[in-house]
């Protein structure tokens, strides 16, 4: 693996100018148009591959999937997206520059740096003659705002599949592996009570903003932070003008979960929510978006090999949960799935927004290395290698809350 390892590091300029040309690609969610030019680039670089291209149709843009033939049978899905939280016209104030060892731009970190360490890494599989086994390559367009059109072509590819190795960031700050994620969901609480004058026959009315503060605190109280279960009410708004009785009030509602049971809890306490004042009327929609990544003994084996193919690239590896939900969330329960194999930076969502540039060829190597080392040949086998001492790091057992970055996506608005 080391060859692999030297090969992409004299190739690390190239893999920067990869990036650039991705992030000067503005691509925010539901700008198809954008999102096409980014399936363009990454499609050119695929099919000089070998790669097979196919697209899925979506309002948001077309999903694309890149099929790749290699000496095994057995199929790998790496899940990737080509949509970003920031708007266009946002590189006009925060342009892609290097500074010291960082790449800034909007979408480095979130996912375009993992998208360009992946193909390099598929790159540096061929220059050594073949692909371990089939590769399916995803790239969606819909991930930042909740996956609603690509979530059944992800499941659907994730059937039968030996692993889901899926290409967000690592954890900031630690660069750890995501073993397991917070399911994510949201609710809109709504109350229609009854418009009055308030000065001359407020009690007429039915004041649904005062409804709405009593729902607030029944809400939030269906928090249970010990088993890392947190409730947002995020955003609220209701009435029309100071002297009217407010006829009507919402609330946006963010949950967070580690396991379907309190996400059951949850939403079975949302939806028996009832008025306090019995003149006003509460409706609830919304529910669970992205379902708990719980650690299994398959996710456990996957990064189990990644950690090894770390030592024989002179790295120690760890592992966290995510306070946040991405695509894995969609197949953990289908197939094994390992996350965070894309780059290492910080600041997903935000202007500081980074990618670690000489991670770059080690990450890549590290996704190329953890495909080979699924498939070992009698010839080669990669976690057996000798290597030298990794850098040091301390044991870690995952802990829910630990790492907790914001969410890789949201339903409705994106919010990391």
């Amino acid at each position: 693996m080391r060859d692999v390892l030297q090969l992409l590091e004299a190739q690390q300029d190239s893999m920067v100018q990869d990036l650039r040309t991705l992030v000067e690609i503005e691509s925010p969610s539901r700008n198809a148009e954008q999102i096409r030019k980014v399936g363009d680039v990454v499609e050119g670089w695929m099919l000089a591959l070998g790669a097979s291209s196919e697209r899925f149709s979506s309002s948001n843009g077309d999903h694309r999937l890149f099929r790749l033939a290699g000496l095994s049978d057995q199929r790998v899905l790496i899940l990737s997206h080509a949509d970003t939280v920031w708007e266009l016209g946002t590189l006009n104030r925060l342009p892609f520059r290097i500074e010291e060892d960082r790449a800034y731009g909007p979408g480095s970190y979130d996912m375009k740096g993992g998208i360009v360490q992946a193909i390099w890494a598929l790159k540096a599989l061929q220059s050594r003659g073949s692909f371990p086994c089939q590769i399916d390559f995803l790239l969606t367009s819909d991930e930042e705002i909740g996956s609603r059109t690509s979530q059944p072509l992800i499941q659907e590819l994730a059937q039968g599949a030996q692993a889901v190795l899926v290409i967000e960031p690592s954890n900031p700050g630690t660069h750890t592996l995501k073993t397991s994620r917070k399911g994510v969901g949201d609710f809109y609480v709504t109350v229609q009570g009854k418009a009055a004058h308030a000065g001359g026959q407020p009690e007429k009315g039915v004041n649904a903003i005062l409804e709405l503060a009593h729902q607030v605190l029944d809400v939030t109280a269906l928090a249970y932070p010990p088993k890392g279960t947190t409730i947002n009410v995020g955003t609220v708004r209701g009435g029309t003008a100071s002297n009217v009785v407010p006829a009507e009030a919402w609330m946006h509602v963010d949950l967070r979960v580690t396991t379907l049971d309190e996400a059951q809890r949850v939403e079975e306490g949302m939806r028996n929510l009832r008025p306090f004042d019995e003149r006003a009327r509460v409706t609830v929609t919304g529910g669970l978006n992205r379902p708990p990544f719980e650690r299994t003994e398959g996710t456990s084996h996957l990064f189990d090999l990644a950690r090894q193919v770390a030592e024989t690239l002179g790295f120690a590896l760890r592992e966290a949960a995510s306070g946040g939900g991405s695509d894995g969330n969609f197949t953990a329960s289908i197939a094994p799935t390992l996350d965070g194999l894309g780059a290492c930076g910080d600041g997903a969502h935000a202007e500081h927004e980074h990618v670690i540039v000489s991670e770059m060829p080690r990450r890549a190597a590290l996704l190329a290395g953890l495909l080979l080392a699924l498939h070992p040949t009698e010839e080669e086998n990669v976690v057996e290698e000798a290597a030298p001492e990794p850098e040091a790091a301390e044991a870690q057992v995952p802990d829910p809350l630990a790492d907790a970055e914001p969410a890789d996506s949201d339903h409705v608005k994106s919010v990391e």
